[in-house]
């Protein structure tokens, strides 16, 4: 498949690494410009380019960038391309350690609905809730027990089918959260963020959280200015509760 990446950031340069190894035609950018990336490009099999042209004769594009350089890309970036193509958000928002206070994000607390809007186009949430080095090592062959799940939430069936292909590649499980609007579960402060849970535990945790966004707004968005908090003073303790 063509396949383009905005961001270089862990979770880009994963994603560009292990496709350009299976085979894919790759392009990656940042907002540094190819220059910057010409190194990181030879090593993995993969074309440094603008982030216009990386978007350019795309069937997958990624955009893996922090959430308060959004509004920063181009305002026509995504208007050329045709509908089947499939534009993937790995992104997450963090307010207090990262990006600052994004009103029209904080509004509706769903980071993908924001995404979406300032896109202009549907996207496919998937990638944000694994770390990068688990991303990078702990993919199975299909064949193997125990493979880590990742969820996968958007509006257009044909496109998480398309997702659901190149997730397997690359040795994960995937479970379909369902529209957009549910990607709340697979946020910052739920129960199955960056857990490296298999299918069926992932599964479990998901259905305890239920449905309704309005039930679960306070205690998930909590839970992440709390993780937030504790990520700022205390990151080895934040990860080893995200490990247990």
């Amino acid at each position: 498949m063509n396949i383009g990446i905005i961001g270089s950031g862990p979770i880009g340069s994963c994603l560009a690494s292990h496709w350009a190894r299976r085979g894919h035609s790759v392009s990656i950018a940042n907002s540094r410009g190819p220059a910057s990336l010409k190194q990181l490009a030879a090593e993995i099999g993969a074309e440094a380019a603008t982030v216009e042209e990386v978007t350019k004769n795309k069937q997958v594009i990624v955009v893996s960038i922090t959430q308060k350089n959004v509004p920063s890309l181009p305002k026509d970036l995504f208007r050329h391309l045709p509908k089947d193509v499939v534009v993937i958000d790995t992104m997450n928002y963090y307010p207090r350690l990262r990006d600052g206070i994004i009103p029209g994000l904080e509004l509706a607390g769903i980071d993908s609905l924001w995404v979406q809007e300032q896109l202009g186009i549907p996207v496919v949430k998937v990638f944000n809730s694994i770390f990068a080095a688990s991303l990078k090592d702990l993919g199975k062959p299909k064949s193997k027990s125990g493979r880590i799940a990742l969820p996968v939430s958007g509006d257009n069936t044909k496109a998480k089918e398309v997702v659901f292909t190149l997730v397997d590649e690359l040795g994960f499980d995937t479970f379909d959260i369902g529209p957009i609007a549910q990607s709340w579960k697979q946020q910052p402060g739920t129960s199955i963020f960056c857990r490296d849970i298999p299918l069926d535990e992932l599964k479990k945790r998901v259905k305890t959280m239920g449905a309704d966004w309005s039930l679960m707004r306070d205690i998930v968005i909590g839970q992440h200015h709390a993780d937030e908090a504790l990520m700022e003073t205390d990151f080895p303790a934040w990860l080893k509760g995200m490990r247990e």
